[in-house]
């Protein structure tokens, strides 16, 4: 039977940097097994949301909940079984390979003095597998192409074994193959392992064709909610960017695709 229930949710999050709130007050439920894009101007509170959904910024108000529980009751350790995330620009230190940089992952399932478990070795070889790595494993990474080296990050966050996978703009420096081949994998990882996704992603028509359900934010507050047909609407993107934009039917997909306006030029 199919789990309905959110595999999270914020509950009057409040969050920011000293006394400056970026996110508030936000009520917002994240849907089991699906593709939550987050997306927004710069600014807006993308990815200080995702960094407190996974556990990594301090709120100021509120709850993150995971599966009902209030993540602030949970180590971090015992998060991150559960929740990974792949920050914008992960840098790894020289000469690291593939597989190196994927047992990273394994890290909240072992403890210090712990050897390396035949559960470690398989985890990795799925990792691998998933990402269709396993031809690179003893590449290293200064060697691979941008989107070879974005797989194996994601690998690294597949090894944890988490339910969530929280990638912050994982197409960013990518060029468009390389964009397609990352967002393909992750919809792949949702089709075949349910895993739970929500990506901060700038492009809207590249979010509408890959994403179940968006969140639009604008300065800290929830401006657009529910699936690309509901969210991108020519009012809303308006309101939101700041920009005219034309809404049309994507030929290849039949989702929606947002067309700019041209600027009407300065009245002289």
């Amino acid at each position: 039977m199919t789990d309905l229930s959110p595999a999270m949710e914020l509950r009057s999050l409040t969050a920011g940097y000293g006394d400056r709130p970026v996110l508030r007050r936000l009520d917002l439920a994240v849907p089991r097994s699906r593709f939550t894009a987050l997306l927004g101007p710069n600014g807006c509170g993308k990815s200080t949301l995702l960094r407190c959904l996974a556990g990594l910024h301090r709120v100021q108000g509120g709850d993150v909940l995971l599966d009902g529980t209030p993540t602030r009751q949970l180590q971090s350790r015992a998060l991150a079984r559960h929740i990974s995330i792949l920050a914008q620009s992960a840098q790894a230190p020289e000469g690291l390979t593939v597989t190196e940089l994927v047992r990273q992952g394994r890290y909240p399932h072992r403890t210090l003095l712990g050897s390396w478990t035949a559960a470690d070795t398989a985890a990795v070889d799925e990792a691998l597998s998933l990402t269709h790595l396993d031809h690179l494993s003893d590449r290293p990474l200064d060697n691979l192409s941008g989107g070879q080296r974005q797989r194996a990050w994601i690998a690294m966050t597949l090894a944890q074994q988490g339910s969530v996978l929280l990638p912050d703009e994982p197409t960013s420096y990518l060029d468009l193959a390389h964009q397609i081949e990352v967002l393909d994998l992750v919809r792949d990882l949702i089709d075949s392992r349910q895993v739970t996704v929500v990506a901060v992603l700038h492009d809207l028509n590249q979010a509408a064709r890959y994403a179940d359900h968006m969140v639009l934010l604008k300065d800290g507050i929830v401006a657009g909610l529910g699936s690309p047909e509901d969210v991108l609407t020519p009012e809303r993107v308006a309101d939101v960017f700041g920009v005219g934009v034309r809404v049309i039917a994507d030929p290849e997909t039949g989702t929606p695709m947002c067309i700019p306006r041209r600027r009407q030029a300065a009245a002289t």
